[in-house]
């Protein structure tokens, strides 16, 4: 989970201008952290009264280090101070603190968060929200309500154990909480829906320091904006879901390939031909290298939720085509994520490497585009070693239940889509050449692929979005003005803004 604080003040008529040129431009969130006046951390931070387990760490401190490592490197914000709260009225206090000193600040569960925009954030405090790890499944209920410091891979063994399943992303790593105030995508949508359609309420902490409980009943119109652009009102101290009684035991059917380069093309016809999926069928395809051969290849990942029978006879196309498969198992739905692609999760979930993501929706398949994007990414490898870690990700997940809830439900803007593309770039921040061929290439296949994505333009899942996006692109131009009334109401001062920030009108 993401969530900022930008407060500023114009001290020269040059701030003056530059306020008001970002203020109409929609984007004044962005120009805010530069105008921030400095204040002396420590002693605004000791001088308080925290519970006796609340910490504080300060750069250069073992502690403060493991408080603040991220998953990526790239383009990440800075802090000159840490805290990690130990109670909610802890949370709430240091918002105060933060509003009455001017402070910066993000709030962090699971540190897994990548847009560019962070970075906007210099010198900073973070507060760490790691130590929330409470998660309570209510049978009766139906319900589990978890803290901003479980991540998507705590929850797995307590629900399969208590007879639920709810639907998740596809990386077990990242705090459960920050995917849904994105929305949350994964394998399930097209039975489930997203993961913030199964959310029931929450607890928060607003820009004034107050905690409330938000939900259909409460702050109705709040919680419409949380479900889809949640960064930007406040800190979730806990939230609920609604979890799904097990089917067929819990067991899903996987069966993965690697798919050499000679048979790329007809496996992609294939995809193609597939579209739309049933709803209980999804899919996770990589085109990366080799690391033994340092050949091109595909490597494919199909999911059915239901019996093997069912999913043999939705997967006919895939699994007539003769390939040799690395797996063909029935899974228990808890070791989904985790198992996926040989135990894969271990490397996408290291931290501290330097990472850059494009990424994109479609909501149409095309073959062409992808063996062209294949040659394109053979070529990349061939010329780059030092990038030869990267990926091209499809996340190809039906849409079915996500679909079917009323798009003005919540604020998240593209239910239709049918399909997510990550250009996941890894190379040695010191390697400048292989850095800005990848960065050309990440432009050049966003480019290529929108255009046979189904849209007009170029629209993103805001967990995914790069940061170089428009708040159109990101947020679906319908929903800005609702989202600007609710940021004008709950965060005027743009206490929260980093994580892709809202202007307080629009257009």
């Amino acid at each position: 989970m993401f969530v900022v604080n930008r407060a500023s003040t114009a001290t020269s008529w040059t701030s003056l201008v530059l306020w008001l040129s970002f203020c109409f431009s929609g984007t004044y969130a962005a120009a805010t952290a530069g105008l921030v006046p400095r204040v002396d951390l420590r002693s605004v931070l000791t001088n308080q009264k925290w519970s006796a387990d609340t910490t504080i760490s300060f750069a250069g401190s073992p502690e403060f280090y493991n408080v603040t490592e991220r998953w990526t490197t790239f383009s990440a914000p800075t802090y000159s101070a840490a805290i990690s709260p130990a109670t909610e009225d802890d949370v709430a206090k240091i918002v105060k603190l933060a509003k009455s000193h001017k402070i910066p600040f993000l709030a962090t569960g699971g540190r897994h968060g990548y847009t560019t925009t962070l970075g906007d954030l210099h010198d900073g405090l973070a507060i760490d929200l790691s130590g929330f790890k409470s998660l309570h499944v209510d049978a009766t209920a139906q319900t589990v309500t978890v803290g901003p410091g479980i991540r998507v891979g705590d929850i797995f063994e307590p629900l399969y154990k208590a007879g639920f399943d709810l639907q998740t992303g596809s990386s077990s790593c990242p705090s459960l909480i920050g995917v849904t105030l994105g929305g949350g995508v994964g394998r399930y949508q097209g039975v489930y829906g997203l993961i913030t359609d199964a959310l029931v309420s929450v607890r928060l902490v607003t820009a004034k320091g107050d905690i409330i409980e938000v939900s259909k009943k409460s702050h109705s119109d709040l919680f419409w904006g949380i479900r889809g652009a949640g960064a930007n009102f406040g800190i979730i101290l806990s939230a609920t879901y609604k979890v799904h009684p097990l089917t067929d035991g819990g067991d899903v059917f996987t069966v993965e390939y690697i798919i050499p380069a000679e048979k790329s093309s007809t496996y992609f016809k294939t995809i193609e031909s597939m579209s739309p999926l049933p709803a209980e069928l999804a899919s996770i395809m990589l085109i990366n290298s080799n690391s033994t051969t340092n050949k091109t290849q595909v490597q494919a990942q199909w999911t059915y939720k239901g019996r093997e029978d069912k999913a043999r006879k939705a997967l006919a196309p895939i699994l007539d085509l003769g390939l040799d498969t690395t797996r063909m198992a029935n899974v228990p739905w808890n070791e989904l994520v985790v198992s996926a692609f040989g135990n894969i999760m271990d490397s996408i979930c290291r931290a501290n490497i330097t990472r850059d993501l494009y990424s994109w929706n479609m909501k149409n398949y095309s073959a062409s585009t992808y063996s062209a994007s294949f040659a394109k990414m053979d070529n990349y490898f061939a010329k780059y070693p030092g990038a030869r870690s990267s990926i091209l990700q499809f996340e190809f997940f039906p849409n079915q239940a996500m679909a079917a809830v009323p798009r003005d439900e919540t604020a998240f803007p593209w239910r239709d889509t049918t399909g997510y593309i990550n250009f996941n770039m890894l190379f040695d921040d010191r390697d400048d050449a292989t850095q800005n061929a990848s960065i050309a290439l990440g432009l050049e296949l966003r480019g290529d692929l929108v255009a046979t994505s189904g849209y007009p333009e170029l629209t993103v899942f805001v967990n995914y979005a790069h940061g170089d996006e428009t708040l159109e692109q990101i947020y679906g131009k319908d929903k800005l003005g609702r989202l600007a009334k609710l940021k004008k109401a709950w965060d005027p001062d743009h206490m929260f803004s980093f994580n892709n920030g809202l202007p307080t009108r629009y257009p």
